[in-house]
């Protein structure tokens, strides 16, 4: 039995659904996160001491850290499809899992919480120009890997595309101009066609508006 901890709306908790979509894994959900405190109960501190979701239980085995979970449902679940055999191809999708939450993740959740989960009275100009521009750099890299391929792993699509994209829909859809480089928009036209992508990432985020707490 599989059960995953957090709120639907999260950018960490959508890499889970994403993946647990992908492989057609049957889980129960607990939503936790929207309310102040939520966090910090004894029971949910005894299965996460950072106090931070998604929190995933399977078969009685306690895993956190988005990305983490990401792997260990692709290892588990998803052989021969999120997860490569093949130790030298795998590692294209870790790396790209690891520039996502050590480079790309900080800068897309400053623009995110900056521009978006602000009030307009309250935000910081400077602040968001810098945060759009470091994203800018970051997704006009990831486009030029994507020139010589599909997905970020090369041919086929992988748990490494997943932490990725997961930003992708909000990024455009948030009000933003933003830069929209060929190859990136190609991969994330490719990505909008999977139904496990349209369920999990392509949803509604207007309740977040204005909201600046969790």
């Amino acid at each position: 039995m599989i059960e995953l901890w957090g709120r639907k709306n999260s950018y960490n908790v959508q890499k889970v659904l994403w993946v647990l979509d992908e492989l057609k894994i049957n889980y129960a959900h607990h939503d936790v996160g929207s309310q102040v405190g939520d966090l910090e109960t004894v029971e949910f501190l005894a299965m996460n001491p950072r106090a931070r979701v998604p929190v995933l239980i399977d078969n009685g085995s306690v895993i956190w850290e988005s990305n983490t979970i990401v792997r260990y449902l692709s290892a588990a679940y998803g052989a021969n499809s999120l997860w490569l055999d093949n130790p030298l191809q795998r590692s294209y999708a870790d790396r790209w899992m690891d520039w996502e939450q050590a480079t790309l993740q900080p800068d897309f959740m400053d623009l995110f919480w900056g521009f978006y989960r602000k009030s307009e009275s309250k935000r910081d100009g400077a602040q968001i120009e810098n945060s759009k521009s470091q994203c800018e750099r970051h997704f006009k890299m990831l486009d030029g890997h994507l020139k010589q391929n599909d997905f970020v792993a090369g041919e086929a699509f992988s748990m490494g595309d997943i932490p990725a994209a997961t930003g992708l829909y909000r990024y455009f859809e948030m009000g933003m101009e933003v830069e929209k480089p060929a190859n990136l928009m190609a991969w994330y036209q490719r990505l909008s066609r999977r139904e496990a992508f349209q369920r999990t990432i392509m949803t509604p985020f207007d309740e977040l508006k204005g909201r600046e707490q969790y």
